[in-house]
């Protein structure tokens, strides 16, 4: 056998290979495709699992507002020892540190402005408005855990110093463990309906294609706070205050295959 025909054999034993290497791709690769989910008889079915659970931590926002004229430092300092003293207090109420945070500051001018007089052929140029202080707004965020010191602290945060007590809520510091009971109970549910859809058509329930999971939002109701909480009034706060309950709702929705 000549080298010529050697190589000409081969070639064509390479380009063979070749041949069966792309016809076994391409029919894995339609194989593949029809059995892709997006493929499979199936149906959808949706359920949804609540839990409800006592609120276990009480929230609200204290601001101290400090006034002054043009001395920032010494303005600075007056409003630092007031929520420091606030600051103090809470902790002495076993409020721990990671329960006390710092939610806003913010220092704004404030100005006086001028009333400039036009008159008919004269024009007086108007003096721009001056900065005659400042006024330094820091607002601290607090979680209450023990709900039978509520009503002295709200009462104490006023008399240390706080200007405004607002945004009071309950809530549950970590959902979880909540969210995860909603979501098994909504996914039981999920499944019981699918058995009984597939009883009444006359089909049995294949395998899970998809789960999609949603949430209903927990709507924040705070309370209204009093306008007696304003500096100087705590006698008007309230010692009577129920955390009632909450309900933590997951929604799945399934769509398993038509066997």
């Amino acid at each position: 056998m000549t080298t010529r025909i050697k190589n000409t054999l081969g070639i064509a034993a390479v380009l063979a290979l070749l041949s069966f290497a792309y016809a076994v791709v391409q029919y894995a690769g339609a194989y593949s495709s029809s059995i892709e989910p997006s493929s499979y008889r199936s149906f959808t079915v949706s359920a949804e699992g609540k839990v409800t659970a006592i609120p276990d931590i009480a929230e609200f926002r204290a601001s101290v507002i400090t006034e002054g004229g043009t001395d920032l430092g010494a303005l600075r300092d007056e409003n630092t020892e007031k929520v420091n003293g606030m600051i103090a207090f809470l902790k002495e109420q076993e409020v721990e540190r990671e329960d006390i945070q710092t939610a806003t500051y913010n220092i704004e001018p404030r100005y006086q402005y001028y009333r400039c007089d036009v008159r008919v052929g004269e024009v007086e140029p108007c003096p721009p408005p001056e900065i005659v202080g400042y006024s330094i707004r820091q607002t601290i965020t607090v979680k209450i855990r023990d709900f039978g010191v509520i009503g002295t602290v709200l009462s104490g945060v006023v008399e240390y110093g706080a200007n405004s007590v607002s945004q009071f809520r309950f809530t549950i510091d970590d959902r979880t463990l909540l969210e995860a009971e909603a979501r098994a109970s909504a996914i039981a549910k999920a499944r019981e309906k699918a058995r009984t859809i597939a009883r009444g058509g006359g089909f049995s329930v294949g395998k899970i294609l998809s789960i999609t999971e949603g949430y209903t939002p927990v709507y924040t109701r705070y309370l209204a706070v009093d306008e007696g909480y304003e500096r100087g009034g705590g006698d008007a706060i309230v010692q009577s205050i129920e955390p009632g309950s909450q309900e933590i709702t997951v929604q799945m929705t399934v769509r398993y295959e038509i066997r």
